[in-house]
């Protein structure tokens, strides 16, 4: 008995003998694999390539201010890092079933792991940690997208209604060349402006038996429209043309956005920011300002209605064209000196297409359609 159980521990023995190098192998393979993955990484991010390529951009569009390129760079270094996580985890995974599973030629169970309090602390706080992080810049670059400054070079008012879009210049004072030569215009249509302030000072005064009347809208119609505003330059778009909203490149620009009626949604994918634009703002607690520190690309870029607003929902399309600001005040002088001009003699004035090319009017007539498609069967 006793010659027997020296053998078994014997034999024993000299399996663990012959294991260890087999364990050791494993190990030094494990331990170059991710050396080379680290070092491939570190390469990676250190070589100097610009996060700005197709690939790595994963969908999303470049970006033309510096608001965009802080949400795509987000956007870019979340899914590499949840890529990472990802091949960590499967890799970990994989690794476990390989090397960590019951031999076929062993009645052993491997060696558990279990209840080890270091390694579970350990799983457990890391994603609250890497939470953590990710929380901390998406808020840094949502702040920075948010911010405001006091006195933006150009301030347009953008109005939606069912189903196209006015564009107005509400103020304008920016450099052209240089601080010595600056271009100002107080684009307000007082006129019209005034008529909606007196309007609302008289839904102020409407009270029944000396209260204010009742109402969702703080006793204001539902019809109320006395909170848009009017600019004497205008682009309103029509069923024939996209309306094309002229801004100069390099400059900080400010939106104000009000829709007539429902509730639509401002969006140029190129901006990689949307923003929705509400009947009567201020009413409905909605912030209907933003602003962009300058678009750093000129060129024609499209926008839409990002919102579900009705039957040609998909027909609210619009154009930002951007040139200089030399072009810019060229355009804004030739709008002022021609009023009754529209705004594609004003855009062919600068040398620019009259009409947009980034995308085209639909063709809203329901009945001509009904017969293309009668005549197609």
């Amino acid at each position: 008995m006793t010659t027997r159980k020296a053998l078994s521990v014997a034999h024993k023995a000299s399996e663990a003998i012959g294991a260890r190098p087999a364990q050791g192998r494993r190990g030094r393979i494990l331990r170059r694999a991710g050396l080379a993955v680290s070092l491939g990484m570190t390469a990676m991010l250190v070589s100097g390539c610009s996060i700005d390529n197709v690939w790595l951009r994963f969908g999303w569009p470049s970006g033309i201010t510096p608001q965009a390129t802080k949400m795509r760079e987000l956007w870019t270094w979340s899914v590499l890092a949840a890529l990472a996580m990802g091949v960590l985890v499967w890799g970990l995974t994989f690794w476990t079933i390989a090397f960590h599973r019951k031999k076929a030629d062993s009645p052993e169970f491997p060696r558990q792991t279990g209840y080890n309090v270091p390694l579970e602390l350990s799983y457990t706080a890391i994603p609250f940690v890497i939470i953590a992080v990710l929380f901390y810049f998406t808020v840094v670059v949502q702040n920075y997208v948010h911010e405001k400054v006091g006195n933006p070079d150009v301030t347009v008012d953008v109005t939606a209604y069912q189903w196209n879009w006015k564009f107005g210049y509400q103020h304008v004072d920016m450099a052209v060349d240089g601080q010595a030569n600056r271009f100002v215009l107080d684009g307000v249509d007082h006129e019209r402006q005034d008529v909606n302030t007196e309007t609302q000072e008289r839904y102020k005064e409407a009270t029944k038996n000396g209260h204010p009347q009742p109402g969702p809208n703080n006793g204001l119609p539902a019809n109320d429209i006395s909170y848009l505003h009017y600019d004497k330059i205008e682009t309103v778009g029509t069923s024939n043309e996209v309306p094309v909203l002229v801004l100069p490149s390099g400059r900080n620009i400010e939106f104000q956005l009000a829709a007539a009626d429902v509730i639509h949604s401002f969006w140029v994918p190129e901006f990689l920011f949307k923003r929705d634009v509400m009947p009567n703002p201020k009413q409905n607690n909605s912030d209907n300002v933003f602003q962009i520190t300058k678009i750093e690309k000129e060129g024609a870029f499209v926008g839409r209605c990002a919102e579900m607003c009705g039957t040609f929902h998909s027909m609210m399309n619009f154009e930002i064209r951007v040139v200089s600001p030399a072009k810019f005040q060229q355009y804004m002088d030739f709008r002022t000196k021609n009023p009754l001009a529209g705004n594609g003699e004003a855009l062919a004035s600068i040398g620019e297409s009259p009409v947009a090319t980034s995308t085209k009017p639909f063709n809203t007539d329901r009945k001509a359609r009904g017969n293309e498609l009668a005549d197609a069967k």
